[in-house]
């Protein structure tokens, strides 16, 4: 069986951060953090101070922000960050 993976940008208004396959993708939203996994509902969320922690094959990686805007749309999450 084949394994459901979100495809998830990560671009600063200087360069692509990151763009590729994803397991899971945890975003800290002005509200609180919240976890994008395949089939996820549509969105678009302000981003605070924080961490996104995404799963990358087997290995965990973070990307620290001051904040920005993510965008959840058919499998794909594009973050711009500040």
């Amino acid at each position: 069986m084949k394994r459901r993976e979100l495809r998830l940008n990560i671009i600063s208004a200087e360069k692509k951060l990151f763009s590729g396959a994803v397991a899971s993708v945890i975003i800290p939203g002005i509200s609180g953090s919240f976890g994008v996994y395949p089939d996820h509902a549509p969105l678009i969320s302000p981003l605070k101070e924080g961490a996104i922690i995404y799963t990358d094959g087997d290995a965990e990686k973070t990307v620290e922000v001051n904040g920005g805007i993510a965008e959840v749309n058919n499998g794909v999450v594009t973050i711009c960050i500040t």
